[in-house]
């Protein structure tokens, strides 16, 4: 009865501890598929922003060869100034049929200074004129394509990441819900003492209302970390020594020298984690039968 006692513990033994392995597999697993999503989103995204900037620099280019032609159209489309009429020197006064043909020959010099309706440069302009507006409707639209992509490869790589992000308090309550996370709120003003918000302590530096972005300095691990130029609703990804996944800090309103958002990290520490499959590794005293 003992024996079999003893082989009971041992296999209870055994299967915990091949829980606990392959608990860590898993969450080693989560933790590598999702640093390979953000290596490969970050990467997509810069991509698109280097052929977003190409664009946007070719469009210049075709609007200032646009305006060249249009500056040449105006050019060959002006009029020509008349030149002055010499003084002819007094005479007897003309007959009637002499004043009439001198009457006339004004407007056939004027005439004979306008170009021909059928002119090729005028042709040339158009159809010079025609093309580059073709090719700037084109270029708009890989622009507006290229901004199209670029902001589906962010949204979609957030919502990889962490499912989604709250905008507002609402929001916020229920991913708290699911359990999965523990959530702090804050308020930040400019300053350069340092807050505490959950496991890290953090300080507003500079806030730019207009662009919608701002500077933070933060605390983790006693030592100092920088982050600037940061976009409303951009996630900051922080690793710890203590957390088996990294903790994520939000901004979701930008006011004046002011910033408000949340910090969400996992609901237990890795020495928790470890404590618990310690507990379970341990053998458990065997009731004897009366």
């Amino acid at each position: 009865m003992q024996s079999h006692d003893e082989t009971a513990n041992q296999n209870s033994s055994t299967l915990a501890r091949t829980g606990l392995l392959l608990l860590v597999f898993a969450l080693c697993a989560i933790a590598g598929i999702s640093t390979f999503y953000f290596v490969k989103e970050h990467r997509q995204a810069r991509d698109l922003a280097a052929r977003n900037q190409a664009l946007s620099a070719n469009l210049s280019q075709v609007q200032s060869q646009l305006q060249s032609l249009s500056e040449k159209l105006n050019a060959l489309t002006a009029p020509l100034p008349e030149p002055a009429a010499a003084k002819a020197p007094e005479s007897p006064r003309p007959s009637s049929l002499s004043a009439r043909k001198h009457a006339k020959a004004p407007s056939h010099r004027v005439a004979a200074h306008r170009p021909p309706a059928d002119d090729p440069r005028w042709n040339q302009v158009q159809s010079q004129l025609s093309e580059q507006q073709k090719q700037l409707a084109s270029t708009r639209e890989d622009v507006d394509k290229t901004r199209s992509e670029l902001d589906g490869k962010l949204n979609s790589t957030r919502d990889e990441l962490n499912g989604s992000i709250a905008r507002t308090h609402e929001q916020l309550a229920a991913l708290e819900k699911r359990g999965e996370r523990s959530y702090y709120e804050f308020h930040l003003d400019r300053s350069k003492d340092f807050q505490r918000v959950g496991p890290i302590s953090v300080s507003l530096r500079k806030v730019d209302v207009k662009h919608k972005h701002y500077n933070l300095a933060m605390m983790v691990d006693d030592s100092q970390l920088d982050k600037k130029n940061v976009n409303l609703y951009e996630p900051i990804w922080i690793t710890l020594s203590d957390r088996p996944q990294p903790v994520e800090l939000v901004v979701n309103q930008i006011h004046k020298d002011q910033i408000q958002g949340y910090l969400s990290e996992p609901k237990y520490k890795k020495s928790e984690l470890a404590a618990s499959a310690a507990s379970n590794d341990k053998p458990q005293t065997a009731v004897a039968p009366r």
